[in-house]
């Protein structure tokens, strides 16, 4: 598993806000090969676009919720101006709280991803641990979701995963054809209020999960480090080096 590394710059959000450009440049500097866009921060597509361009940076894919005919046309246009072609979609703890609404959670994406399908764009859904843990049935809420809509793609993300006491190795060798992006994250795993590391330094097994996805079918590895006791920047360049250390993720 050798594998493109992008960045989701939610992770920078307070220094993105102050200034976006500047901001990308220094996740340019780390050596990223692409970046997932979670907001533009008052930049418009085409400005960033050029940003990109200039940074030697690609975009990979953009957290813009569930596509719907009021919003479609934005993230169509905002997909095609920066280059990608993978959006991502999630819900909350308390969208799921029976199994109905899971279905109807379901029900959503299919609607997103029909929407977005003639575009040539791809819906991925982006767990967190509820999805996990909600069990209907003997199954999770995450299998529920991808069983009814084939179509489906999902952005899992590894710490939770665990976090929701899910097997990550079990849950990608039924579903590693139907998982192009990983988000790759590390803490401590304390449901009494996570805290997040640098890859390699929390009780994920990031290693043995990454290597039990599909080769053919991971586009990306996705660090998103929600937040951190160190700087920010600090804690991307250690996970960064974490992974092109172990021969699984490699930059520009």
């Amino acid at each position: 598993m050798l594998k493109p590394i992008s960045v989701q710059l939610y992770s920078i959000r307070e220094t993105a806000a102050k200034d976006f450009p500047a901001a990308l440049k220094r996740i340019a500097d780390i050596g990223f090969y692409g970046v997932e866009f979670a907001g533009l921060h008052g930049q418009s597509p085409k400005e960033l676009a050029k940003v990109l361009k200039d940074l030697g940076l690609k975009a990979s894919s953009s957290f813009d919720g569930v596509p719907t005919p009021e919003n479609v046309s934005a993230i169509v246009d905002q997909a095609k101006e920066l280059g990608y072609d993978v959006i991502e979609a999630g819900f909350g703890a308390g969208d799921m709280k029976t199994l109905d609404e899971v279905k109807a959670c379901a029900e959503k994406l299919a609607v997103g991803l029909e929407l977005i399908k003639p575009h040539g764009l791809t819906l991925v859904m982006h767990n967190h641990w509820w999805e996990f843990t909600q069990i209907f049935d003997g199954k999770y809420a995450w299998e529920i979701m991808m069983e009814s809509v084939p179509e489906l793609m999902s952005e899992l993300d590894i710490y939770w995963v665990t976090r929701g006491h899910a097997d990550g190795v079990e849950i990608l060798k039924r579903w590693g054809k139907r998982v192009p992006m990983l988000h790759v994250k590390d803490g401590d795993l304390n449901e009494q209020g996570d805290k997040y590391l640098p890859l390699g330094e929390g009780k994920v097994p990031l290693k043995k999960i990454i290597e039990a996805a599909d080769e053919a079918t991971v586009r990306y590895l996705v660090i998103e480090i929600d937040e951190s006791e160190i700087d920010m920047f600090d804690a991307l360049q250690r996970s960064f080096n974490w992974l092109v250390n172990n021969k699984l993720g490699y930059g520009r």
